[in-house]
C-alpha cells in the first residue's frame, strides 16, 4: 500500500470515514503520521469550539465578577474559585459520573456521556473560569483616564463597553489569554485519559499514538509524532492571535505596542 492509499484510507478515519480497521503489524511511518494527524481534527475540534464559547462565557462571568451586587458578583467569583481550583483532569472524572448518573433519569442527557459533547463541556468551563479571571484583571487595570474621557464624549452604558471598555480589556488580556488558548489545545489531550469512551476506537491523536506505541513497544516515534503535530498547532495559534493583537493594537505607536510573549504553564 502506497502512502497516498494510506491518507486515503485512514486520513478522515476518526470522523468515521474510510477504512474501520486498524492496521495490525508491520507499521509504517506513513500510517502513524496519517492516523495521528486523523486524530489531531478531534484535538482541533475539542479546542476550538470550547475556545470561541468560553471567550463570551469568560466576558460575562469577569464582568460578573466586577459588578457591584453580591448577588451577581459572588456566583462570578465561586464559579471561577472552583473550576481554577480544581484540577481539570478531575473535573473531567466527576463531569462523567455525573452525567452518567443523569442520563440514567433523564435520557435527554445521553449525548453528554460521549466525549464529543461531555468532555467539551467540561472544556468550556475550564477555560471559560480562567479566562474571566484575566479578563477581570484587565478591567480592573483599564485606565480611569479612559472612562472619564468616554463620559466627557457622553458615551454611557452599553455604548461606552462598547466602544470604550470591551476594546481595552481585550487590548490588554490579550498576551496572556494567548497563552491561554494555547494550553487549552494542549489540554485536549487529557480527553484520552478520561472517563468519557471514544465510540468505534475513532478517538483522538493521544489514542492513536497511544495505540502504536503499544502495537510496536517503541514509544519515540509515535509519540515525537505527535508533539510536532502539537508544535505546529501552536505555531498556528500564536500566528493567529499575534494578527489579532497587532489588530488590536493598531491606534498605538510603535514603541507602546505589546508583543505576544509566549509562557507556557507547567502546572495548572
Amino acid at each position: 500500500m502506497s502512502c497516498w492509499e494510506t491518507i486515503i484510507d485512514y486520513g478522515l478515519r476518526s470522523q468515521g470515514i474510510g477504512e474501520r480497521l486498524l492496521p495490525r503489524n508491520d507499521f509504517t511511518l506513513c500510517q502513524q503520521f496519517t492516523l495521528i494527524g486523523s486524530g489531531m481534527i478531534w484535538n482541533v475540534y475539542f479546542g476550538l469550539i470550547a475556545l470561541c464559547t468560553g471567550f463570551f462565557m469568560a466576558t460575562a462571568v469577569a464582568l460578573g465578577k466586577a459588578a457591584q451586587s453580591a448577588w451577581i458578583r459572588k456566583p462570578a467569583e465561586w464559579f471561577i474559585f472552583v473550576f481554577r481550583g480544581s484540577p481539570l483532569f478531575i473535573q473531567f472524572f466527576f463531569a462523567y459520573f455525573l452525567f452518567l448518573s443523569l442520563k440514567a433519569q433523564y435520557p435527554v442527557f445521553s449525548p453528554l456521556t460521549s466525549a464529543w459533547a461531555g468532555a467539551l463541556v467540561v472544556l468550556f468551563l475550564n477555560t471559560a473560569a480562567y479566562s474571566a479571571e484575566i479578563f477581570y484583571g484587565a478591567l480592573q487595570s483599564i485606565p480611569k483616564g479612559e472612562i472619564e474621557a468616554a463620559d466627557a464624549y457622553g458615551l454611557s452604558g452599553w455604548s461606552r463597553f462598547r466602544r470604550v471598555i470591551w476594546p481595552t480589556m481585550l487590548r490588554l488580556a490579550w498576551p496572556a489569554y494567548t497563552n491561554e488558548a494555547i494550553f487549552l489545545f494542549h489540554a485536549t489531550t487529557l480527553v484520552f485519559f478520561s472517563g468519557f469512551p471514544a465510540l468505534q476506537q475513532r478517538g483522538d491523536a493521544l489514542y492513536y499514538a497511544n495505540y502504536f506505541a503499544d502495537k510496536t513497544f517503541n514509544p519515540f516515534i509515535p509519540y515525537p509524532i505527535l508533539a510536532g503535530y502539537f508544535i505546529l498547532l501552536t505555531l498556528v495559534v500564536i500566528g493567529v492571535f499575534g494578527l489579532v493583537n497587532t489588530r488590536l493594537n493598531r491606534h498605538l505607536p510603535q514603541e507602546r505596542r505589546k508583543r505576544l510573549k509566549i509562557k507556557p504553564q507547567v502546572i495548572r
